[in-house]
C-alpha cells in the first residue's frame, strides 16, 4: 500500500494533468450534445445507458461540479425526476462530493492564478481574503457548504489553494452537502410538480 502511494505521489500531476483533458473532453462532447442543459436529452442519454444510468449519472454530476455548466440545482432535481426521491437524492450526493473533491485536488494541483481564471475575479475577490486566516476560512466554508445559495463549486476551488488538508475538506463536503442537496433535490422536485399540474400535464 505505501508503494502504490508513493507511486501515486510521483505521478499526481500527470494523473491530475490527464483527468482534467478528460473531463474537458467529456464536458465539451456532453454540453454539444445538449446533456447538460436540456432534460429530454438527458432523458435519452441516461435511457440508453441501460443499467448504467445511475453510473452515468454520478459522472454528470461531478462534472458539472468541476466544470459549473449548469446550475446545480437544477442537476438535483433531474435526479431525483429520474430516479425518485431517495435513490436520486443518494446519486446526486455522491456525484457531487466526488466533484466536490475532484475540484479541490485541481486547484491544489494548479494554483492560485487557475483558481482565479476558473473563479472570476469578483468572487475570488470577495472570498479570498478569508484565505490569509485559515481557521477563518474553514470555518467560513463549513458554513456556507451547509446554506444551499452558497456558490459551492466556486468554494470547493478555493479551498484548494487554502491550508485546509483534504481529509478536513472531505469531511466538511460530506457532512454539509445532505442538507443542501435534499432541499434542491426535495424542494425543487415539488415545485416542478406544481408547475406540471399549473399547465395541464
Amino acid at each position: 500500500m505505501n508503494r502504490f502511494i508513493l507511486w501515486l505521489d510521483k505521478r499526481k500531476k500527470i494523473i491530475m494533468g490527464l483527468a482534467a483533458v478528460i473531463i474537458l473532453i467529456l464536458t465539451v462532447v456532453g454540453y454539444q450534445a445538449g446533456i447538460f442543459t436540456d432534460q429530454v436529452k438527458m432523458e435519452a442519454f441516461l435511457n440508453g445507458c441501460g443499467i448504467f444510468a445511475p453510473i452515468a449519472f454520478v459522472i454528470l454530476q461531478a462534472i458539472q461540479v468541476v466544470v459549473p455548466i449548469m446550475p446545480g440545482a437544477i442537476g438535483c432535481l433531474y435526479g431525483v425526476i429520474f430516479f425518485g426521491a431517495i435513490k436520486g437524492f443518494l446519486l446526486n450526493y455522491v456525484g457531487i462530493c466526488i466533484g466536490s473533491v475532484l475540484a479541490f485536488l485541481i486547484a491544489r494541483n494548479y494554483g492560485r492564478d487557475f483558481v482565479q481564471k476558473v473563479t472570476g475575479g469578483k468572487f475570488f475577490q470577495k472570498y479570498s481574503k478569508y484565505l490569509l486566516k485559515e481557521n477563518q476560512f474553514e470555518k467560513l466554508f463549513a458554513l456556507l457548504i451547509f446554506l444551499p445559495v452558497a456558490p459551492d463549486d466556486f468554494l470547493c476551488y478555493l479551498a484548494g489553494i487554502s491550508k485546509m488538508k483534504l481529509k478536513k475538506f472531505t469531511a466538511i463536503i460530506l457532512l454539509g452537502k445532505p442538507a443542501a442537496i435534499m432541499l434542491y433535490s426535495l424542494g425543487l422536485t415539488q415545485i416542478f410538480q406544481v408547475v406540471l399540474k399549473l399547465i395541464g400535464r
